[in-house]
């Protein structure tokens, strides 16, 4: 099951809820880890070293750092943007189908919008 990591703008309610409706996701937020208030890159280079993709709704600068780690080689497991406008309940159900149906690595370099 794909390994996803909130970034600390990231709905924690929507967070709460793919955990409730599926036990066995493996989704963190980063200010459980320390990473509140970390630049992008920094939060760019921890998801690349745990192998997560990011979710976020900030649409203005983590994707200028995402496709920088990509022009520059580094290993970028994904970025899942989701506008914060978008209704909780279709969020959660994009988010546990993605992560339900996608095979290792399958976001690897890619910067998605939900829904896709």
């Amino acid at each position: 099951m794909l390994r996803l990591a909130a970034d600390e703008n990231f709905n924690r309610d929507i967070v709460r809820a793919i955990r409730r409706h599926e036990p066995r996701a493996d989704v963190i937020c980063l200010q459980d880890v320390g990473l509140s208030g970390s630049p992008d890159e920094e939060v760019l280079r921890w998801c690349a070293e745990q192998n997560r993709v990011l979710l976020t709704h900030d649409v203005t600068t983590i994707t200028r750092h995402a496709f920088q780690r990509i022009r520059e080689g580094k290993p970028m497991p994904g970025v899942f943007q989701v506008g914060a406008g978008r209704p909780a309940a279709e969020v959660i159900e994009d988010i546990l189908l993605i992560m339900e149906c996608s095979a290792d690595g399958e976001w690897e370099g890619q910067v998605r919008y939900l829904p896709l």
